[in-house]
């Protein structure tokens, strides 16, 4: 070898020592270019995604956020535009997520190990109004109970935001109840509502998910509907309603992770690491309440985490 062919060997081992003195980034990533997760318009899908991303970076990936539609969404993860989203309900986005994996663009990489509850909830207070809940049977005999000067004597169903999708319109007509739906515009405006009406004592029916710091903060319950099954969704024949189908309750089950096709070829470490990850409802849930209810910044909560679960993460890419 010689003695200019032992500087550059050199000079390539002193590179990489430094590199992981300064961040432990033992593994380069197989593309420079950003892998690109997706942010929605709810608490809990912030910090998943910025836990994925933070870790991820630490595998020495580099990282893009790109704020995206939660249902939209998928039209981008098909051409590859976008390429990671963290949380998808079984509740609200299994059908989405379906279509778009049957096109082989997308590919589901499992569960987060969260499992997910969305419903329509009423505080327990109400149930001394309307003595029959939480059979939704209950719910026309108090439609009254639960109306606002706007609705009057109609019920009020507060439902999410428009784009988190859920079927409460269909749901509400099917199952003939006498309700108006009206959409919060965020997520922040409908717990913002629950706090305001749960101080008072006001009437107040809306959705509900966990996890979520709301049903651990305030006593209440989920109205029992019929059990949601598949043909439910898909075939008007089915429940009580003969003519049009969601005349029964929301799905219950795992919240996904899903990705473009391309990211294993592309980024096979990230694409191992993503399949890795996983926390539990009740981790979200403190992670959560630290951010909407003790006023802690989003981005502190999610590096507390990752101080705290070093060995955990480092299992996930790897190291």
């Amino acid at each position: 070898m010689s003695s200019l062919s032992r500087i550059k060997t050199a000079l390539v081992g002193a590179v990489a020592l430094a590199g992981l003195a300064a961040g432990g980034q033992a593994l380069a990533a197989e593309s420079k270019d950003p892998i690109k997760l997706t942010l929605h318009d709810w608490t809990g899908q912030l910090i998943t995604t910025k836990l994925m991303g933070e870790v991820l970076k630490r595998g020495g990936y580099n990282i893009e956020y790109v704020q995206a539609d939660y249902i939209a969404q998928f039209a981008g993860l098909k051409t590859g535009d976008l390429h990671v989203a963290m949380e998808i309900w079984e509740t609200t986005g299994r059908d989405a997520m379906d279509e778009a994996t049957k096109t082989g663009k997308v590919v589901n990489l499992g569960e987060t190990g969260m499992q997910a509850i969305e419903e329509w909830w009423y505080p327990l207070y109400m149930k001394e109004k309307c003595p029959g809940l939480p059979d939704w049977k209950a719910l026309n005999d108090c439609a009254e109970a639960f109306s606002t000067p706007e609705t009057a004597p109609r019920g009020r169903y507060l439902g999410g935001p428009v784009t988190w999708g859920g079927f409460d319109d269909e749901r509400a007509e099917a199952l003939e109840l006498d309700y108006e739906v009206v959409h919060a515009g965020t997520d922040a405006a409908l717990f913002a509502e629950l706090e305001s009406a749960y101080q008072r004592k006001a009437p107040i029916l809306l959705w509900v998910y966990a996890p979520h710091w709301a049903p651990a903060k305030f006593k209440g319950e989920w109205v029992d509907f019929p059990a949601y099954t598949a043909e439910c969704y898909q075939d008007p024949k089915w429940g009580s309603n003969p003519d049009m189908a969601h005349d029964c309750g929301k799905p219950r089950g795992p919240i996904w992770k899903v990705s473009w096709a391309g990211l294993e070829k592309k980024w096979p470490g990230a694409h191992k690491a993503i399949k890795a990850f996983t926390v539990s409802n009740d981790e979200m849930a403190n992670m959560i309440v630290e951010v909407d209810l003790n006023g802690k910044k989003l981005d502190d909560v999610v590096s507390a985490w990752i101080g705290q679960n070093e060995k955990r993460w480092r299992t996930w890419i790897g190291k």
